[in-house]
């Protein structure tokens, strides 16, 4: 097929959807588009699709064919296949069984306090500075690197180093580029590995490396972790004070009553797309969906962003409502078995954030208008450079 919509879609305002995603979901459903790299995918931007398929066994990140697989885009991370079609699904339990414990949720709550502590200590440092400051800079950044570091083991004066790397790794366009990156990055964690075995501590890579054998395997996971787990938190977190500063009236409600920090976490969460590029799956048998045939071998782009916007689930999806009334829950950390395994610390973290900032900084407001503020374009992630405000 040559006349194929290509995703993404451009967008005028970062704090939106485009419109196309609506209307090709009313239009066709589950559609067939073309990627950036000019592959044809299935595109899911349904609410009830992508659960759907966010827990069905006969769809993975492994191809039957890596080298005949259709790409998303040229990111190392997201891009393409991933792993061995006879070993994934092992693979995955074995990993999930591994990290739960370092990320689950009573850990997570126990780790609450010293988040609040950090979060105190960046807006102390934020009050001394003559406004405009930059708030991705004081806060947005420095918090998730701060408590993924900690929670780790990795030396947060290593910031900007292994921050250089993250962004490579992002990179949506150089493929050769991302992977230079990753291996980089890995090799930093491999070396930290090494010294975790001679001195063990408190934390996640001391307890990778008491559990797993091959150091490298277990620099590549840490990597990864070391990645997702601060350069999402700070998009969220900067994308989460855009929005409420573009909903005065809702925002007047969190400043009165800071306990409902965690409903207006969640209707960020809901609401926030850094990025729309999706994520890839690839079928390991014929799929019948929605009317639809995915053959075996054809790739899917699952779409949490859009498909967190479907109006059939939530009531004027493009309004943001601090307590909207209960329905099915968003899918920005995923659903079922790939639920992400970080969401619990990404809430400790916006809830402190978005619980203390805007007391602390009533008068909060952007000191250049949205239009004007800097966009990590080309990257998986995306996100804003700066986000200067004043008070």
């Amino acid at each position: 097929m040559t006349n194929l919509p290509a995703i993404p879609f451009a967008r005028s305002d970062p704090l939106e959807v485009p419109a196309a995603y609506r209307e090709l979901r009313e239009k066709e459903g589950i559609a067939r588009v073309r990627t950036s790299v000019g592959d044809e995918v299935w595109l899911v931007t349904g609410y009830e699709q992508a659960r759907s398929l966010f827990t069905d066994s006969r769809l993975g990140r492994s191809h039957p064919e890596p080298e005949r697989a259709a790409r998303v885009s040229n990111s190392v991370l997201l891009g393409g296949p991933q792993g061995e079609v006879a070993t994934e699904k092992a693979d995955h339990e074995r990993l999930r069984k591994l990290f739960t414990p370092a990320f689950s949720a009573r850990r997570m709550r126990r780790l609450a306090g010293h988040v609040g502590s950090l979060v105190e200590e960046r807006l102390d440092h934020l009050a001394g500075l003559t406004p405009p400051a930059d708030l991705h800079a004081e806060l947005s950044f420095p918090l998730p690197v701060l408590v993924i570091c900690r929670l780790l083991g990795v030396p947060y004066e290593d910031r900007e180093y292994f921050s250089g790397l993250s962004a490579g790794m992002a990179d949506l366009r150089d493929e050769a580029a991302g992977q230079a990156a990753r291996a980089e990055l890995s090799a930093y964690m491999a070396g930290l590995i090494e010294r975790k075995r001679r001195e063990p501590a408190e934390d996640v890579l001391s307890d990778l490396a008491g559990e797993l054998d091959d150091d490298g395997k277990i620099a590549e996971l840490a990597a990864g972790l070391l990645f997702a787990g601060h350069e999402t938190t700070v998009n969220r977190i900067d994308y989460g004070v855009l929005l409420l500063l573009a909903n005065p009236g809702q925002l007047a409600l969190l400043r009165a009553d800071p306990a409902l920090a965690p409903a207006a976490v969640e209707e960020i969460l809901r609401m926030a797309v850094p990025s729309l590029h999706g994520l890839p799956r690839y079928a390991h048998e014929d799929i019948e969906i929605d009317g639809r045939t995915i053959r075996r071998g054809e790739a899917v782009v699952l779409n949490p962003g859009p498909a967190n916007r479907d109006e059939r689930v939530y009531p004027d999806p493009d309004t943001f409502v601090i307590g909207r009334p209960p329905t099915d829950p968003h899918l920005a950390f995923g659903y079922g078995p790939r639920f992400c395994v970080g969401a619990s610390l990404a809430r400790v973290e916006l809830e402190a954030v978005f619980g203390r900032l805007f007391q602390r900084f009533p008068g909060l407001s952007l000191a250049v208008p949205l239009a004007e503020l800097p966009r990590n374009e080309g990257r998986l992630t995306q996100g804003f450079a700066r986000l200067p405000v004043t008070w």
